[in-house]
């Protein structure tokens, strides 16, 4: 019993002093390049869009799960009042890219299972996933966590490059919502 509350507290620390070892960005830093496949198979490179175009990148946990069905679905309905403004947005997640193309062309998700299974529909995905299976770009952006998924957090990317705002308590309920208010907010140009 000893010995696996000593390998158990290990783990512990270990993941800890891992996330504590892990990038803080903060609102005004050079956001952390990166080079990540996207589910509509181009490969997307932040510094192609330095001096051109604002860039969200909405950090998610896994795909197919209740959270971030919820956030995709969001997106999805209201990306025609999100491309009004001139950005690029992406989720990312650090899942499969196999995972993320099914997920992004999921119009329906099964939640849960048995009696208490949920069927939600969705739109398909009409912007990029991204995907990091190294995790390095998430460990970048200080949003890896313990347990090897990705926080919830969005990071609003100037034209420059700089991180403008970071929000660290997304709601999936209202995200695209709560996107659209961040991007006036922050004086993001319309189209």
């Amino acid at each position: 019993m000893r010995v696996l509350l000593t390998i158990g507290l290990a783990a512990a620390l270990a993941a800890s002093v891992a996330a504590q070892g892990a990038a803080e960005v903060k609102v005004g830093d050079m956001a952390p390049d990166f080079t990540l496949q996207g589910t509509d198979g181009k490969t997307h490179r932040l510094s192609e869009y330095r001096g051109k175009q604002a860039v969200v990148v909405a950090w998610f946990p896994r795909a197919f799960t209740r959270g971030c069905t919820i956030e995709c679905k969001s997106l999805a309905e209201n990306g025609d009042r999100i491309k009004k403004f001139d950005v690029t947005y992406f989720m990312a997640s650090v899942d499969a890219l196999e995972d993320n193309i099914k997920f992004a062309k999921a119009t329906s998700v099964t939640l849960g299972e048995g009696a208490d299974a949920q069927v939600v529909d969705k739109q398909e995905a009409d912007f990029p996933m991204l995907s990091d299976p190294t995790k390095q770009v998430a460990t970048a952006y200080g949003v890896l966590n313990p347990r090897g998924t990705a926080n919830r957090w969005t990071f609003y990317i100037d034209k420059t490059g700089r991180v403008a705002a970071i929000d660290k308590a997304v709601r999936p309920e209202t995200s695209a919502e709560d996107m659209i208010a961040k991007l006036g907010e922050i004086k993001v140009a319309m189209r």
